[in-house]
């Protein structure tokens, strides 16, 4: 009899951990890492998250929950970012929030991949269609091969999740959108939550199934570790904007041609060289056509080519033409980037273009004058012999005093007035003092 009941506990005990779901609740607080992520989607931004899954894992956290608000961002960085999350060594939850976030074009596809994915009820999802570098549409062939690469993307990813795969697949083909209430009704995402803690808490109580185990906390169990994303992220995440980067060329290249004709102002130059510098390098991560900065640079050419040649303003066209189309084709096409408006381009060439002009202008304004200073505004003045022997002595003009001679023999005084006939280098040519109202005194 005893050896049955003992049985019947072992059986019932066998039986309850096999078709309920493990429990867990720790003893002590469950650590929770938090990150926010908002703007473009870009190098910075891959770093950035990769950075907080391998310390959210280190430091064992229970998972890593994104607050996520993006218009998008480059296609490359979208898809880099999608397999961290899908191969992440713990889950990695999306909240879009707070109300007014939205998940559009790349942010689609990183809440398609996300473990746990929620929304604030006023928050969007979508718009994932491709489009050009400022916003117009692009060709149908090149569209085609886009759309059918990506697709393969957030198909793979929404299947992996069990979500929407017909909604997602729309949002890439036909730019639909959601809100945060509708997503959670047509299975978009999990949860509608009001903020981090509430999409936690609701998340706890529901439970998620993580490597075949089935994973349940309390909110009271819980603490928040914030990640901070540091000051350097902040700078190269604001650089790699590709109109910043776009500035920071123009700019940088507006300063430097201003210095090289205009010598010794000094400020611009060190801060065009600096800007031209952090162009450069927000452009090397950036997917940059060659093409288009060589164009740039050949206008920023002929800009100077005009101070020596006399080409009657064709020139200055030349370069303006060439500035323009070196803008228009700087950005190679990805999907999801943001790249340079139209409008952007036409009014920055148009002032950049304005300002070289009005450089060349001073520089020919300068040539067209006589100079203020030189050996020429030495002769005809009066000097006041300071001694004399001969040919040969000092005299004092200016403020300065210079060697002087004289082609006969002069018989002069200290304080005798003399007259500057020629300039020879550092002496002056000396006659007999002839009336002017310059004196060397």
């Amino acid at each position: 009899m005893q050896q049955a009941f003992f049985f019947f506990i072992s059986f019932f005990f066998f039986c309850w951990t096999s078709l309920f779901p493990t429990l867990t609740h720790a003893d002590q607080a469950l650590s929770i890492h938090t990150l926010q992520i908002r703007g473009s989607i870009n190098p910075a931004q891959e770093d950035l998250l990769k950075e907080a899954i391998t310390n959210a894992f280190r430091e064992q956290s229970l998972m890593l929950v994104v607050q996520l608000d993006t218009p998008g961002g480059l296609g490359e960085t979208t898809r880099n970012m999608v397999r961290q999350i899908l191969n992440a060594p713990l889950p990695v939850a999306i909240w879009v929030g707070p109300d007014g976030s939205r998940a559009a074009s790349a942010g689609v596809f990183l809440v398609a991949s996300s473990a746990i994915a929620g929304m604030s009820p006023n928050s969007n999802i979508g718009s994932a269609r491709p489009v050009g570098v400022g916003g117009e549409d692009i060709p149908e062939a090149m569209a085609d091969k886009i759309l059918n690469d990506f697709l393969s993307l957030v198909r793979s990813s929404a299947q992996s999740r069990g979500r929407n795969v017909d909604w997602y697949i729309s949002a890439v083909t036909e730019s639909a959108n959601l809100t945060g209430t509708e997503s959670a009704m047509q299975r978009v995402v999990e949860f509608v939550a009001v903020s981090i803690p509430d999409f936690v808490e609701q998340i706890g109580i529901r439970g998620f199934d993580w490597q075949n185990e089935r994973i349940y906390f309390q909110i009271d169990d819980v603490q928040f570790i914030d990640i901070e994303p540091g000051l350097w992220y902040s700078i190269l995440s604001w650089m790699l904007d590709p109109q910043i980067a776009y500035f920071l060329l123009m700019g940088g290249l507006a300063g430097i041609f201003f210095e090289l004709t205009n010598p010794g102002a000094i400020f611009p130059g060190v801060l065009g060289g600096l800007c031209l510098l952090l162009g450069l390098y927000a452009l090397s991560i950036l997917p940059t056509n060659v093409a288009g900065l060589l164009l740039i640079l050949f206008g920023l050419m002929l800009f100077g080519l005009e101070l020596m040649v006399t080409s009657f303003g064709l020139l200055s066209i030349a370069a303006t033409i060439a500035i323009f189309f070196g803008s228009v084709i700087l950005f190679r096409f990805e999907y999801g980037l943001g790249g340079v408006h139209m409008a952007t381009i036409l009014v920055t060439t148009a002032g950049i273009s304005a300002f070289m002009a009005f450089c060349i202008y001073l520089v020919a304004r300068a040539h067209h004058h006589k100079p203020f200073t030189g050996p020429h505004k030495l002769i005809g003045g009066n000097a006041r012999v300071l001694r004399w022997s001969g040919q040969r002595g000092m005299v004092h003009l200016h403020g300065e005093s210079w060697s002087a001679e004289s082609q006969t023999p002069m018989s002069l005084e200290p304080g005798d007035l003399v007259t500057v006939a020629e300039v020879d280098g550092l002496v002056l040519k000396i006659t007999h003092n002839q009336p002017h109202n310059d004196t060397g005194g």
